[in-house]
């Protein structure tokens, strides 16, 4: 017996009076809705209705039943409208998890445009480059840049791509000189960002040919704003995201190098839990980094 069905059609038959009308109003036959009664009241091991030929009516038993089952059904019914509005409607704590660099030069300036665009939801933005547990640590998307998606139970959606340049500072260029041939770097001090998949060995493509230069350095930090601090003291060079050092380059405090290689190209992927039943304020804040990331 499917209990809540059949509480559902005791309830409506209290409130109709017969099975004829309960099953009028439910798409049933009268002998499925009393078939459901009986094994509701050979369930409780009580007469839930007086009934005889021409009419039915409780029983006082039925009646105290109706009355303690009627506030759990509205309670239920309650429960379903407020999920379906919560699926229609995008509202209530969004978690998300971003690079601080990435966050602070491409995407915060946008988050007031999304918060007006939605005021039901609020937003709890954390940022920090490192790989964070987004279902242990309670987060509903974690945005992170990744040259090669890893084996993961996560669902992933592309939202933007990073390109990157090498460049340093004038002065290191004329003490140390400028590479020519991505070989040269071996001789180079590298800043080398450490939580990049490529922090080790930087890739530069020229047509077919394709070098990979194993990069060594004095300097190895988690922040993409050190890297860019160095270079413009003239510490060193590094292959940094041409977003992150654009302005510096425009007023002449970074020069590029090997510009006729192509350099590398990290993907930014926004990662969730599952896309089944995919709450809207997930999907409305994936599509608004889809929009705003790749403009």
């Amino acid at each position: 017996m499917d209990q809540l069905s059949a509480l559902r059609l005791f309830r409506k038959t209290v409130e109709l009076g017969s099975f004829a009308e309960t099953a009028r109003a439910t798409g049933l036959t009268a002998a499925a809705v009393g078939k459901s009664i009986s094994e509701l009241e050979a369930h409780l091991k009580v007469r839930l209705f007086n009934r005889t030929t021409r009419r039915m009516s409780l029983t006082e038993a039925g009646t105290l039943y109706f009355q303690q089952v009627t506030p759990v059904l509205d309670q239920l019914e309650e429960a379903d409208r407020s999920l379906t509005s919560h699926h229609n409607q995008p509202s209530g704590l969004l978690r998300v998890t971003a690079p601080l660099t990435m966050t602070i030069i491409s995407l915060s300036r946008f988050i007031p445009e999304f918060l007006e665009r939605y005021p039901e939801i609020t937003l709890d933005l954390n940022l920090d480059d490192r790989l964070i547990d987004i279902v242990r640590e309670g987060y509903d998307i974690a945005i992170k840049g990744s040259d090669s998606l890893k084996n993961s139970s996560l669902i992933s959606r592309r939202v933007s791509t990073l390109h990157h340049v090498l460049c340093a500072a004038p002065s290191y260029f004329e003490t140390y000189g400028t590479p020519q041939v991505p070989a040269d770097l071996r001789q180079h001090n590298c800043i080398r960002y450490s939580l990049s998949d490529h922090v080790h060995e930087w890739e530069f493509r020229k047509g077919e040919q394709t070098e990979r230069i194993a990069v060594t350095g004095r300097y190895l930090v988690s922040s993409s704003f050190a890297v860019r601090d160095a270079l413009c003291a003239g510490f060193g060079l590094s292959l940094i995201p041409v977003s992150y050092v654009k302005q510096d380059i425009t007023a002449g405090r970074l020069v590029t190098a090997l510009d006729d290689w192509q350099q590398i190209e990290t993907g930014v992927y926004a990662f969730y839990p599952s896309r089944q039943y995919l709450a809207p304020k997930v999907r409305v804040f994936l599509d608004f980094l889809s929009e705003k990331l790749q403009m």
